[in-house]
């Protein structure tokens, strides 16, 4: 390994170490805290909410949109994390404004900023995939980014389990059916559901979802891109 090798090796055992320890009290205020925030919402928000990922999953594993950029190959690790980190900022700046506007609309707006904060993270995930050389035209390779998106905004209880996949993907990748027809989108959409983005339900209380919104969205931002940036270090150094 050369230094900067190194560097991100010792970071990622760090990281992976975050990911399988006990939760701490704060945890767990955490998300009592985000439990508390999810029940002030409308059952009818909810719902809405639930449509939105249902088809944000759908799209991710059968639509093309995003399939479109061309693995980065024959570049050391360095200049494609450079890549990544540059990428995530632009993402992330642009996640803030957009979450600040919406959030200053009150329930409606807020609402409408799930769908656009998805689209930006999924489109920075397929971005981030291809500079660290993998090929989303595969099928799981794209199931791959679902659970980076999961593990990154799962409870503390639930994220072992998915961090436990991923970590032994080349196996678990043999168990999902060879024919993207074939997943059960529905059953991962179901347990997806319970997790994710609970903190961004603050957004959609009047008054304070605008401040909420440019410092949740460039939060989740952030925290999705350190979290893709390890599922896929840990990949390439094995």
């Amino acid at each position: 390994m050369d230094s900067y090798q190194q560097e991100a090796f010792a970071e990622l055992v760090v990281w992976q170490n975050k990911m399988i320890r006990r939760p701490t009290i704060l945890n767990k205020l955490a998300s009592t805290l985000q439990t508390k925030i999810n029940s002030w919402i409308p059952e009818k928000i909810h719902v809405a909410i639930t449509t939105v990922i249902k088809q944000m999953i759908r799209g991710v594993l059968f639509g093309a949109k995003y399939t479109t950029a061309e693995p980065l190959t024959d570049k050391s690790l360095e200049v494609r994390e450079t890549a990544v980190q540059e990428r995530i900022k632009a993402y992330r700046n642009t996640a803030a404004v957009e979450g600040g506007i919406t959030g200053a609309g009150g329930i409606l707006l807020g609402l409408a900023d799930f769908p656009l904060l998805i689209g930006i993270k999924i489109k920075l995930l397929f971005d981030i995939a291809a500079l660290y050389g993998f090929d989303v035209a595969n099928y799981k390779e794209r199931v791959y980014i679902l659970h980076i998106f999961e593990l990154a905004f799962s409870s503390h209880a639930h994220r072992k389990d998915v961090y436990l996949k991923i970590a032994d993907w080349e196996n678990y990748a043999e168990t999902l059916p060879a024919n993207m027809e074939d997943f059960d989108w529905r059953k991962f959409q179901q347990e997806y559901r319970d997790y994710i983005d609970l903190a961004k339900m603050a957004q959609l209380v009047p008054v304070i979802g605008a401040p909420v919104g440019v410092i949740a969205n460039y939060q989740l931002i952030k925290k999705l891109g350190v979290t893709a940036m390890n599922a896929y270090r840990m990949r390439l150094f094995k």
